[in-house]
């Protein structure tokens, strides 16, 4: 095993495109999703001012902003934006099928964010990625990498579809149930989120109490809550900051209660549909907002499902900064069923919570050794 810089076992593609476009999928920063290694979505003729060229097994680094991890090796030949970087491997110094492993993860992605240069759009230029450095392996050892790492990336894929099934079945169960929300076609009563809910507003978070660990209130900041609900996780990550009542006193903030679900308002956490659901007293920032049922004719659990499914992004403002306001969520309309339907759809939606939860710690396991792999093999 040897010390190698990324520029000695590969090399960018300077390709471009200088005929017609026709029949080359297009790729954009878009189409790349943080931490996935494959490449699923692209468009396909649609219309664009790209010129750059790659070829299958290529890896498509998003140079910009490199800190959303955004690398994935291309299933074959197109044309991507600007902001990709195409590297291509040496064959006869690396293993192709092994390179996109050492560029997804997390060591090089913190050494592209330390080189990157800009401040509202930082990017990262191929003359200073080149010379990342990482243990290389003999071939032999990059064969049996290559394969170990991949089969555990199909593994994750299974798990990952198994989650968004689990999320299907109990979206068509509240279909066959309560049909679609906005037709309505089974005639249910509806109510408005106003007449038959609560908002939290979010709380200003002073500098001066940053990591203040010991305390009553746990403080969430936007990044807490952790991920995308289409991704299948709806809970808070654990705080790093908590408050005490005077604290919150002196600083006009509002105690956000339990079963309270929490969502971003403002900018791309919005766009991506962030939220969770609080299980004890805590404070949420100003960037986030907080609704909870407060009306009997709402079972608890079955508001909470319908919230975590709601798609924010229809009620905000199409601006360069989508942010969605208190009063345009308050003449949102909700199917009201009869409690003992709403409580049966809420235990089969219980159920497949659970299951979904012990799929999601299996990926999480997994994920980590596959992160582990790559740091004792390839530092």
């Amino acid at each position: 095993m040897s010390k190698v810089l990324l520029g000695e076992v590969s090399h960018e593609r300077k390709e471009t495109c200088k005929g017609s476009k026709e029949g080359y999928p297009i790729v954009g920063l878009e189409h790349l999703i943080p931490e996935e290694i494959t490449l699923t979505t692209w468009d396909e003729g649609a219309e664009n001012t790209f010129t750059k060229m790659f070829r299958k097994g290529d890896v498509l680094f998003g140079r910009r902003r490199a800190y959303l991890k955004k690398a994935a090796v291309a299933p074959f030949d197109g044309i991507c934006s600007g902001d990709i970087t195409v590297i291509e491997a040496d064959p006869d110094k690396i293993l192709p099928e092994l390179l996109p492993f050492i560029i997804q993860n997390d060591d090089l992605f913190d050494f592209a964010v330390g080189k990157s240069a800009g401040s509202l759009s930082p990017r990262v230029k191929w003359e200073h990625l080149k010379n990342y450095e990482f243990e290389l392996p003999d071939m032999d050892k990059q064969k049996a990498l290559a394969e170990l790492l991949w089969a555990i990336d199909d593994t994750k894929k299974s798990y990952q579809k198994l989650i968004a099934a689990t999320d299907e079945l109990v979206k068509s169960q509240f279909i066959e149930m309560f049909g679609e929300q906005k037709e309505n076609p089974k005639g249910l009563p509806m109510m408005t989120l106003g007449e038959t809910c609560k908002f939290f507003s979010g709380t200003g978070f002073p500098n001066k109490y940053q990591g203040n660990v010991h305390g009553t209130y746990p403080f969430y900041k936007v990044g807490d809550i952790s991920r995308n609900v289409q991704e299948g996780n709806v809970r808070l990550r654990a705080a790093d900051n908590y408050i005490e009542p005077d604290i919150v006193k002196a600083i006009k903030g509002t105690i956000i209660p339990p079963n309270t679900v929490v969502f971003a308002k403002i900018g791309e956490a919005l766009r991506l549909n962030r939220r969770a659901v609080t299980t004890q007293n805590c404070l949420i920032d100003n960037n986030a907002m907080g609704i909870q049922p407060i009306t009997s004719v709402i079972c608890l659990e079955y508001f909470l499902q319908f919230m975590i499914g709601l798609d924010m992004n229809e009620y905000s403002t199409a601006t360069a900064l989508p942010s969605v306001r208190k009063s345009s969520l308050e003449m949102v309309k909700i199917i009201v069923p009869d409690v003992a339907n709403q409580q049966q759809f809420s235990d089969l939606a219980i159920q497949s919570d659970k299951s979904k939860f012990e799929m999601e710690q299996a990926l999480s396991e997994l994920t980590a050794t596959y992160k582990r792999i790559i740091t004792e093999n390839l530092g």
